[in-house]
């Protein structure tokens, strides 16, 4: 029995009250019909019909804060509904007249019939996802409890990131591990006064079909240039922090005053991939929620003995959880040459298998650990505003939870020793390696073998590549440069006059700031638009057909966006991925070394 029961006997764990109903796959609210009521979580409104106080617990034990006599209680006050409970709307035509205050509703109830294509959904669909959205997600069945959207922390990061929670396209979550120290027995971690640093950064990439995902880990000692940018005050004022030339990634947060926002501007500057939203936790929260979740299964494959850290475990499988996991994820002398990149292999094992744990049964279809873990997680997360609240989480973990674990890669950013440094100890993205990586995500090419829908290759989009071609001679086209690349426009005209005949090119000079280039045409310039699509390399997505025909000598529109590398830089991502990229699986348990 935990703290809310307060030792009393007769009351019930509020996460005890929701049972998963086996013919609808949807948690219910379990009702106690020898009382004609319930104990409810706090901020529950008591179900329709049910004549009961929707007020919450003064104590926060779950009991009615009032009797049915209290103006909070009575049976026209408004109520919300429990996802999923349609059925228990106040209709007496279909069940027969409703309980009031004077009584409990009649005990039988006609059995819900059970939806068609309706599989597990109450919860299931949070499963496979990267461990902390995951947990959010698992929210989803307690929306209704108030306190949980208390327990969000928010930062407003301005256009750095997306107002939209889901997008119709790719999705970028960054996750943030930063090494700030909060909670009893974290002293000994990261820097004394520090606000914390981006200590553990993996960027999710979801793919706009939602068939897989890519997990890419940025080293926290990679030297880049952190830019300008903008951050919100707490009197509402927005207050410019200066960039630096040539520093650690990990300063991107923290230092000078930077929000993640800096960290999501940081990383659109190094890969090119606009990031929608982050998510951060801190040393504490990977206490809580590897004891949350009732620890994680890990491999060594020797045994593990690290002074530093105070780590030890066995070669072959263990379960950590608590101090222990937060040891496992800082230990870097336990693993290969001692390196960041090493531990970031371990991190990738622990979050994989972390990813397993929550998608197993045992935890899914256990109200009380799942209303743990929500709980735990909405208090561990700080998030951006566009996600901040439950129902936004809700909706963000409904759409990751398509991927099946089997098709969400790890992988890390390709480096080598920064040449600067007579004895490197930071590291700078691979010339070739670190570009091709980041031209497959921005192309959403998955990392996995994945099996595309017939429907995904017939689709209208797809459809605009095929076809008759015109002549290079015949194409027109106005070239806007909205990308990042001074003088993109007139080098792109030049290479498509001197290298492909197109004599029809103009340059337009600077257009629109966009991501991702796109080429507007008329329906009787189809023809052009292949022939340019196929010379410059631009994916379906790109074509952007308008509904009436264009006049004789009227041109086609290109505007080159933050995509756009170089003239003859084909915009779409290499097919596959460098052969020697360091990649994991999340459906594989890995021994680490």
């Amino acid at each position: 029995m935990d703290a809310q029961s307060r030792g009393r006997a007769d009351e019930i764990d509020p996460a005890d009250q929701w049972v998963l109903n086996p013919h609808t796959g949807n948690y219910e609210l379990r009702l106690d019909q020898s009382a004609g009521e319930s104990s409810r979580p706090p901020g529950v409104a008591a179900p329709r019909g049910s004549g009961r106080s929707a007020s919450p617990s003064p104590d926060g034990s779950g009991r009615p804060g009032q009797g049915a006599g209290d103006s909070t209680g009575t049976a026209d006050a408004p109520r919300r509904e429990v996802p999923g409970q349609r059925s228990r709307h106040s209709a007496q035509g279909r069940r027969g007249p409703t309980a009031t205050a004077a009584g409990p509703a009649p005990a039988g109830r006609r059995k819900r019939k059970p939806p068609k294509a309706r599989k597990k959904k109450a919860l299931l669909w949070t499963g496979g996802v990267m461990a902390f959205v995951v947990v959010a997600g698992s929210a989803g069945a307690y929306a209704l409890y108030q306190h949980f959207n208390g327990n969000l922390n928010t930062i407003d990061v301005g256009d750095a990131g997306s107002k939209s929670v889901t997008a119709d396209g790719p999705m970028n979550i960054l996750i943030i591990g930063t090494d700030k120290r909060t909670g009893k027995g974290n002293e000994g971690y990261g820097d004394k006064g520090s606000t914390g640093h981006a200590d553990t950064n993996i960027l999710f990439h979801v793919s706009e079909d939602r068939t897989n995902a890519t997990a890419m880990s940025i080293p926290r000692d990679l030297k880049i240039p952190i830019p300008d940018c903008e951050t919100k005050q707490k009197d509402g004022t927005t207050k410019v922090i200066q960039g630096t030339a040539l520093d650690r990634f990990n300063t991107s947060l923290g230092q000078e005053g930077r929000d993640p926002g800096c960290t999501m501007r940081t990383v659109k500057q190094i890969t090119g991939i606009q990031v929608d939203h982050f998510m951060m936790v801190d040393f504490n929260a990977v206490k809580e929620l590897s004891t949350a979740v009732g620890g994680v299964k890990v491999c060594m494959a020797k045994p593990v003995d690290d002074p530093k850290s105070h780590l030890k475990l066995p070669k072959g499988e263990s379960t950590v959880q608590g101090e222990e996991a937060l040891a496992l994820l800082r230990t870097r002398h336990s693993f290969g040459n001692e390196s960041d990149l090493d531990r970031i292999k371990v991190q990738q094992q622990f979050l994989g298998s972390m990813i397993r744990q929550m998608k197993s049964d045992d935890t899914l279809t256990s109200a009380p650990k799942l209303y743990k873990l929500a709980d735990t997680a909405t208090k561990a997360l700080t998030v951006d505003s566009g996600i901040g609240s439950v129902t936004k989480l809700t909706s963000l973990a409904q759409e990751i939870g398509k991927v099946d674990t089997k098709n969400i890669t790890f992988v890390t950013m390709p480096v080598i020793d920064n040449p600067a440094e007579p004895t490197p100890i930071t590291v700078v993205p691979a010339p070739e390696k670190a570009e091709q990586l980041f031209a497959m995500m921005r192309s959403d090419t998955s990392l996995t073998e994945v099996k595309k829908k017939e429907k995904a290759a017939k689709s209208k989009q797809a459809k605009l590549l095929k076809g008759p071609k015109a002549d290079a001679a015949d194409v027109r086209v106005d070239v806007l440069n909205g990308g990042g690349i001074p003088g993109a426009a007139g080098s792109t005209v030049t290479w498509l006059q001197v290298e492909k005949g197109v004599l029809k090119s103009t340059n337009k000079a600077n257009g629109p700031k966009i991501d991702k280039t796109t080429l507007a045409y008329a329906p009787n310039q189809a023809d052009q638009a292949r022939t340019l699509a196929e010379m410059m390399g631009l994916p379906a997505t790109a074509l952007k057909q308008g509904t009436t025909d264009a006049e004789e000598l009227q041109a086609m529109v290109l505007t080159l966006g933050a995509d756009f590398k170089g003239a003859g830089t084909p915009i779409t991502g290499p097919t596959k991925a460098p052969a020697d990229i360091q990649r994991a699986s999340a459906d594989k348990a890995e021994c680490a070394k």
